[in-house]
């Protein structure tokens, strides 16, 4: 019995240990006026300010100029340092999985194809290791969305630091994710197909499947005393609007078949994810009010005829096309989505100016979110929600936080990962003495 005790205690004792490290403890409300001074300020709509004077207030930014510009409370003297407005990461699980390859921490995929009803923000883990490592990058808010099926489910937006589901949220339920089929697919090699590429024979099948889906939600009325049919009625918001649909699409027929049918369907408003071909096809974009939601640019060409700088280029294209264009990370892993701001430097890279690419991580992206109102820019008005940086946060070499705020809130910097950098950091300075 002795030793059974003995056992609990230790038990006990391993996961009080394993909590203390799992999070940082989230950062206080801001409880007086902070004034950021002499940061050469990224507005995050095209414009800068040099010298700038940035106070916020109770979360909020209260005044915004030149050196001019009075200050108040609390001064944090960034001088040669730059500011910048928190990056968002848009349509990632973040919050949802946390290791890919243990099923237990995997909530980002339930049983079924057509989910709307499936509410991504509940399952949100708000001390996911994986989303308080976006931080020191200046990622800082995040559309964490169900993946997996043909209709997902609903995202929802969330700010990086919080206690739980319900302090995380910033926009609940805000759009329906729509992957669209392939009109090709690889062979299915354990049912004894051909790996290579083959025309996908139930193409118009699928399709129609999704119409009648769409139609049949939007002509859904429960019946009085009748159990609501769940999945019909979290449709009900992307044909009054309130709500957008997130079509993920890469090839150009796949692109404008998703688009019609949705318009056809009575879809107010809808985004495009991903968009690999969408260069191709920019007037039809245009002509429908589309933004597009690009794939990481740290990525290869799909096709063996496409130019090798493709990938790199296309948020460029599409911008110079007159379309609305911000940048995901569609392809790669949840943790890599810390990249987003060297994403945009990529672009940077293929001739976009600096100011116009850190658009497609802040501005843009907050727009295409519908968050625009208090996120994405720096403004009078406007949430304090950003960060300074000791160089170009574009610039993977030169982008180093010293403070980093959401809603005013001071946030810490340290994850698991910057613990382990340091402790391994000394081991190895110790071995060179």
């Amino acid at each position: 019995m002795m030793k059974f005790y003995k056992y609990i205690i230790a038990t006990l004792a391993f996961m009080a240990s394993a909590t203390g490290i799992a999070q940082q403890t989230p950062a206080a409300p801001q409880e007086e006026a902070i004034t950021i001074s002499g940061a050469t300020a990224h507005i995050g709509n095209g414009e800068v300010i040099e010298d700038a004077v940035i106070v916020f207030e109770n979360g909020v930014i209260t005044a915004m100029g030149s050196a001019d510009t009075a200050t108040k409370g609390k001064v944090i003297n960034a001088d040669g340092k730059h500011v910048y407005p928190g990056i968002i990461a848009p349509a990632k699980s973040l919050g949802l999985i946390e290791i890919n390859a243990v099923r237990a921490s995997n909530d980002q995929d339930e049983i079924g194809e057509l989910i709307p009803h499936v509410r991504s923000i509940i399952a949100y883990n708000a001390e996911s290791k994986v989303v308080e490592s976006m931080r020191p990058n200046g990622v800082l808010i995040g559309q964490t969305t169900p993946q997996g099926g043909t209709i997902s489910g609903t995202s929802s937006i969330v700010q990086f630091d919080a206690w739980n589901w319900e302090d995380a949220v910033i926009k609940e339920d805000d759009g329906i994710h729509l992957h669209w089929p392939n009109t090709f697919r690889r062979g299915r090699w354990w049912e004894g197909e051909d790996r290579g590429f083959k025309p996908n024979k139930d193409y118009a099948e699928d399709i129609t499947a999704i119409e009648t889906f769409m139609k049949n939600s939007m002509a859904y009325k429960a019946k009085d005393g009748e159990q609501p049919n769940q999945a019909f009625t979290a449709m009900k918001g992307l044909f009054d609007g309130s709500q957008k649909l997130y079509v993920y699409a890469d090839g150009e027929k796949e692109i404008i078949d998703a688009i019609t049918t949705a318009k056809e369907s009575g879809v107010k408003d809808v985004v495009l994810v991903g968009g690999y071909e969408s260069h191709k096809i920019i007037p039809f974009l245009k002509q429908h009010n589309i933004p597009v939601l690009v794939q990481e640019t740290h990525n290869v060409p799909a096709r063996d005829d496409d130019d090798y700088d493709l990938p790199y280029k296309l948020p460029k294209l599409l911008a110079d096309g007159g379309l609305l264009v911000a940048i995901q990370n569609s392809e790669a892993s949840n943790f890599q989505t810390r990249n987003l701001p060297f994403y945009a430097g990529q672009v940077a890279g293929q001739g976009m100016d600096m100011e116009t690419a850190l658009t497609l991580i802040t501005g843009n992206s907050a727009k295409i979110l519908g968050i625009d109102d208090k996120y994405g820019t720096l403004e009078e008005g406007k949430s304090a929600t950003l960060f300074i940086s000791e160089g170009n946060a574009l610039d993977m070499r030169t982008n180093q936080l010293t403070h980093a705020f959401i809603d005013g809130r001071e946030l810490s910097l340290e994850t698991h990962q910057t613990e382990l950098w340091k402790r391994y950091s000394e081991k190895y300075e110790r071995q060179s003495k």
